[in-house]
C-alpha cells in the first residue's frame, strides 16, 4: 500500500511538530476489503479505512485538516464527491489544558495490478491518475490572514 506512508510524510511536512515528535501520531488501517472479480487477472482494489490519531495536539485544528484535504485532493479525489459525505470524518477529545486528541478516519482505495507471465505473478501498487492540468499544489497555510504553516516538497 502506498497511501498510509504518503499521508504520514505529507503531515510531517505540513506540521513540523509531528516530524519532531513522531510519537504524537499513530496510523492504522481497519475495515479492509478486497474488491475483485473473476476476470482472468488477479488485480484488485483494496478498500479500507485509514485512521490517523494525533495525540496531545496543541495547535489550531485547521493546521491538520487543510493539509489533509490538500493530500486527499491529489490522492483520493473522489472522497469529496461521495453521496454520504462520510469519507473524511474526525472526532476530537478535548483534554485537560489546551491540548486535544484527534481521531481522523479516511475511507481510501488503492489499486493493485497483478500480471501473470507464464508461471510468474508480478504485483504492482498503482497510484491515482494524475490531476488535471494546471493544478498548483499549495505550500503555505494562512488562518485569519496570518501565515501559520509552510511545507516544501
Amino acid at each position: 500500500m502506498l497511501k498510509p506512508n504518503s499521508l504520514k510524510q505529507a503531515l510531517y511536512k505540513a506540521l513540523p511538530v509531528l516530524a519532531e515528535n513522531p510519537d504524537m501520531m499513530r496510523i492504522f488501517i481497519d475495515e479492509g476489503v478486497i474488491a475483485a472479480t473473476l476476470a482472468p487477472s488477479l488485480s484488485f482494489e483494496n478498500r479500507y479505512t485509514l485512521n490517523v490519531l494525533i495525540l496531545d495536539y496543541r495547535g489550531d485544528i485547521n493546521l491538520i485538516l487543510v493539509p489533509l484535504a490538500a493530500w486527499l485532493r491529489e490522492n483520493q479525489p473522489d472522497i469529496f464527491t461521495t453521496g454520504d459525505g462520510k469519507g473524511f470524518t474526525y472526532i476530537s477529545d478535548i483534554n485537560t489544558g489546551d491540548s486535544q486528541d484527534l481521531s481522523i478516519s479516511l475511507k481510501l482505495t488503492e489499486r493493485t495490478l497483478v500480471q501473470q507471465e507464464g508461471a510468474r505473478l508480478y504485483v504492482r501498487n498503482v497510484g491515482e491518475p494524475p490531476e488535471p492540468e494546471p493544478v498548483e499544489r499549495p505550500k503555505e497555510l494562512y488562518i485569519n490572514g496570518e501565515l501559520v504553516s509552510q511545507w516544501h516538497e
